[in-house]
């Protein structure tokens, strides 16, 4: 009656799936770079570096705005933050086209649940999605070309907690990994994740905890070539978010500012 293929009638709530039976070749060019790995000279951009960290009310996440492709600087201003939903934020690290691509899709996978569903996925069903579309790509990673989340989420009802921010690592196979305090992935994971080791409290504010993970960025850049400190000149900062019991909020750049020059 609606003229639609039998296949769009099929019961299912996971979007990806649904791609992969009635338009395979529309997920194969989001994800797909080619047969062959890349030369060194025909890498991608890459982006780096993400941090995430948890406080009393919630959890913060942060990214710088660089993207390297080899030695060269490809772009001062990319975004690797983004909301995934209204509860939760996702950084990618890694091949910038490739996890532009497979924050769209994770996007529309969360919707399509919700739409089926009639709910929202819990944060931990959250994180099973994304290690799933993550497996998916293991291909690709093993090529070199390597797409890595942090997922941080607030967690309205966990099984016998209280509500908390919560957040998640991944590795190129799709292992899942909670982090109860903070994480970092990227070219400067190591350095920042030594600077969130000495910051971190556990009861600490939301501002305390933003300027935590500015700092832990500021770090990384400082050792890091692949990551961008902050850019006065040019009013360049990096994309924060905090997400809580209110849902995702991304920090303007204006406060930005004001808590930058406030640790100077």
């Amino acid at each position: 009656m609606s003229g639609l293929p039998a296949g769009y009638f099929i019961p299912g709530n996971s979007f990806l799936d649904f791609l992969r039976s009635q338009a395979p070749g529309a997920l194969d060019a989001a994800f797909r770079l080619g047969a062959a790995a890349p030369s060194a000279a025909e890498l991608p951009p890459t982006s780096t570096t993400i941090v995430a960290l948890a406080y009393r009310d919630g959890v913060v996440m942060a990214g710088d705005r660089r993207a390297t492709q080899g030695h060269q600087i490809a772009s001062r201003e990319v975004e690797k933050v983004f909301p995934a939903d209204a509860t939760t934020a996702i950084g990618l690290a890694g091949v910038a086209g490739l996890a532009a691509q497979l924050v769209r899709l994770y996007q529309l996978e969360l919707e399509h649940y919700e739409k089926i569903e009639g709910a929202a996925l819990s944060v931990q069903g959250k994180a099973n999605r994304l290690a799933t579309m993550l497996r998916s790509q293991l291909e690709l990673a093993l090529r070199g070309l390597v797409a890595l989340p942090l997922l941080a989420g607030w967690d309205a009802a966990p099984p016998g907690s209280p509500p908390r921010g919560r957040i998640f690592s991944f590795d190129v196979a799709g292992g899942t990994y909670e982090e109860r305090a903070y994480a970092a992935v990227g070219s400067g994971a190591v350095f920042a994740k030594g600077s969130l080791k000495a910051l971190y409290k556990p009861n600490a504010t939301a501002r305390t905890a933003i300027r935590a993970a500015l700092t832990a960025l500021a770090d990384a850049a400082d050792e890091d070539t692949g990551t961008a400190g902050v850019d006065r000149r040019r009013a360049i900062y990096p994309v924060v978010a905090r997400v809580d019991a209110r849902g995702y909020a991304r920090l303007p750049d204006h406060e930005l500012a004001k808590l930058v020059g406030e640790g100077s």
